[in-house]
């Protein structure tokens, strides 16, 4: 999971590149970005066709819904990346995700998280406000930062309704079909916004490594990590993107390093090892639940 995290981190990066060279919009390369995890998931497990479409008839609702679910998410967090950069975006939209995953699981379960959690959960919140203030909003405006808002949420939804599903579906096979899924999803929004772009070598490697690397690789190690733990410890561990993303952002984009976005990373840090400490705690929500639709 920390590796799906760091993954994803590079995503905002490249796509502010492939924005710039290309034209393209948010959810234009959002659909890419799926189109090309699809693909490579398809050739690769052309060889699972069957155990796919049993996965599929199992429990379509949930399966559809974790792919719309998915699609949403990458516009929304594409657009807010468009509208307010890559470490505001990042930080909000992944900031919120933490907060409503570890509500949902106290009001289901009716019981109150570890302490280990509630101050992993504590410091990697703290951690995200410090990056944000430092990294500001500039010209971004209220759309971007409703964007990463309502991305956030749908994120965290996801999440929830992913880590059900995975114990009942193999990573790699919940992985092609969510790509799949949010591929069609988002197809009719982006032949209307525009799809079309002048080739080029570099920017074909750029929507390859968004598709296979940051997506279909990273999504596999997310939903294989799913079935081991809960999902609010999930939606930490994996705030090591917004951590890879804001020194990104510094490196390649020139954002300024300051001091309260070194000390946030190094809160995040310290929340996902006190984590991985903290894995060994014999918990019921990771028994596995039945799957349904």
């Amino acid at each position: 999971m920390s590796v799906a995290g760091v993954l994803w981190g590079t995503a905002g990066v490249v796509v502010q590149v492939v924005a710039r060279r290309t034209g393209l919009g948010a959810v234009a390369i959002g659909f890419y970005r799926l189109l090309f995890a699809a693909g490579a998931m398809l050739i690769l497990g052309r060889g699972s066709r069957r155990q796919i479409g049993a996965a599929f008839r199992s429990a379509p609702v949930a399966v559809i819904a974790g792919g719309v679910g998915l699609a949403a998410y990458q516009a929304l967090y594409f657009l807010a990346v468009r509208l307010t950069g890559v470490s505001v975006a990042t930080v909000v939209s992944l900031g919120l995700a933490p907060v409503l995953l570890s509500a949902w699981e106290t009001i289901r379960t009716r019981q109150r998280p570890g302490n280990a959690e509630l101050g992993a959960t504590a410091a990697a919140i703290i951690g995200l406000v410090l990056i944000s203030a430092a990294a500001g909003t500039g010209s971004a405006g209220t759309l971007g930062l409703l964007a990463a808002v309502a991305s956030g949420t749908v994120y965290a939804g996801a999440t929830a309704l992913s880590r059900r599903t995975t114990q009942g579906v193999p990573p790699l096979v919940l992985t092609t079909l969510s790509c799949t899924i949010g591929a069609i999803t988002l197809a009719p929004i982006a032949l209307a916004q525009g799809v079309t772009f002048a080739p080029s070598g570099e920017t074909l490697a750029l929507l390859t490594y968004l598709g296979v690397i940051t997506t279909a690789l990273a999504y596999a190690c997310f939903y294989t990590g799913l079935r081991h733990t809960t999902g609010s410890v999930a939606v930490v561990v994996t705030l090591l993107e917004p951590l890879a993303a804001a020194l990104l952002a510094v490196v390649l984009l020139g954002e300024p390093l300051t001091v309260p976005t070194i000390v946030g990373g190094l809160l995040l840090l310290g929340a996902v090892t006190t984590l991985y400490l903290d894995t060994d705690r014999p918990s019921k929500d990771l028994q596995p639940a039945p799957l349904t639709d």
